[in-house]
């Protein structure tokens, strides 16, 4: 039997004894709260139970809810109360700490409080033990873990030599079944005002990428963690049973719209995906366009909540930027000016109409629903306030690249 086993088992007697010892079902999360072990469950349940069994994690929303009541910081017993909107009934919780470090929780359902307090002793007499088999079970779970975050952070590197390593220590572990074709998504929770991730938000963004995981299918596909983005990355070849990348990202975008919906400090949420790679080392090149066209659907949300890189025409060139370059002056002087003035907000919508057109007057007022003289007094008046041509060429595309440019750094937003 192996130590992976062991430790397992040694956590199913001991959850097994306790809930026997004090008459009810008893369940196990480790610290982020994902289901480790549970007993044999009878009479009274509730949604958040069950779906914590079938799923071995617990949703963000209840997550959120649970940290609030302050489960994270005790030291000692809490009862949590009901939450009807969860359709969540009382609970005991009992923390589990090895030297004061939080390993993870005990669960009872009571929903008529009649736990007494004899009942939690029992349970906290168990708690050495229990902590002790699980951060043994813990530490295992965090080495398999950190072994193929690391592989995928390698896989990312610049460095050529360091990403062949990577490619075979994941074909030699057998973590991914083949060096095939690999394209990259890149999921990202957007905070309301620009806010940084917080913790529940960082723990739901994991648990998307894990749950989307398993969706796809074991040893073809890794994730990692960054800062501010999710990274998920289908190593799955090219083999008849693969799910297609379109499949995969629709999926973890509902995926990621779900999971911030119950988070106060999300508004809203973005996949990127970068163009498919012929092998594993190349990967660092499709994370790099996946990164981009999650960051150009942030500032422009009427991409919609999936970007791909192939589809982001100008902004391919645009993204690639560095800030200093983003300067509509830079593009056209002229038409910068009527950007830091919102009377000129009709015009430069006409304008960007008129160009996306190809400058076809014609669909440009059916577009608007423009009588065809608005529609040229509003084009002339453009050529007036910005000094420039319409029929020259030159301008035209330079007219189009700035408000593009507007776009992508904000200074620009229209109504539609």
């Amino acid at each position: 039997m192996t130590g992976g086993s062991t430790v397992h088992t040694d956590l199913q007697r001991i959850v097994d004894t306790m809930a026997a010892r004090v008459g009810r079902p008893a369940l196990i999360e480790d610290r982020r709260q994902r289901v480790v072990v549970y007993s044999e469950h009878t009479g009274l349940i509730d949604d958040v139970r069950r779906s914590s069994i079938l799923r071995r994690h617990t949703t963000p929303e209840v997550i959120a809810w649970f940290r609030q009541v302050g489960i994270s910081d005790a030291r000692r017993p809490v009862r949590t109360p009901a939450s009807p909107s969860l359709d969540l009934l009382p609970r005991v919780c009992v923390p589990i700490r090895h030297q004061d470090l939080l390993l993870g929780f005990v669960w009872f359902i009571d929903a008529t409080g009649d736990m007494t307090d004899e009942d939690i002793a029992t349970v906290t007499e168990a708690v050495p033990d229990l902590s002790l088999a699980l951060y043994r079970e813990n530490l295992l779970g965090e080495l398999t873990s950190q072994r193929e975050a690391e592989a995928a952070r390698t896989l990312l590197s610049d460095a050529p030599e360091t990403r062949a390593e990577a490619v075979r220590s994941l074909l030699a572990d057998g973590i991914v079944g083949a060096d095939g074709e690999v394209t990259a998504l890149v999921a990202k929770l957007v905070g309301g005002r620009g806010q940084p991730l917080d913790d529940p938000a960082r723990v739901a963004l994991e648990h998307t990428l894990v749950a989307t995981r398993r969706w796809i299918g074991p040893r073809e596909a890794l994730h990692l963690v960054r800062h501010d983005h999710g990274v998920l990355l289908l190593c799955c070849g090219r083999g008849s049973n693969r799910v297609s990348t379109e499949a995969v990202a629709e999926h973890l975008g509902a995926s990621l719209r779900s999971a911030g919906h119950g988070l106060p400090s999300v508004a809203r949420s973005v996949v990127g995906v970068g163009q498919p790679r012929a092998r594993l080392h190349d990967t660092v090149a499709s994370y790099q366009e996946a990164l981009q066209a999650a960051r150009v659907g942030v500032q422009l949300p009427a991409l919609g909540p999936v970007v791909t890189w192939a589809d982001l025409g100008i902004y391919r060139v645009l993204a690639r930027m560095d800030a200093q370059q983003l300067g509509v002056a830079g593009v056209h002087p002229g038409l910068e000016r009527l950007l830091h003035d919102e009377a000129n907000q009709v015009l430069l919508e006409t304008l960007e109409t008129y160009l996306d057109l190809a400058g076809n007057a014609h669909a440009t007022a059916q577009r608007l629903r423009l009588h065809r003289t608005t529609l040229y007094y509003r084009l002339q008046r453009v050529e007036q306030l910005a000094e420039t041509d319409l029929k020259d060429g030159n301008e035209r595309l330079c007219l189009h690249l700035a408000l593009k440019l507007g776009r992508l750094t904000g200074h620009y937003r229209p109504a539609r």
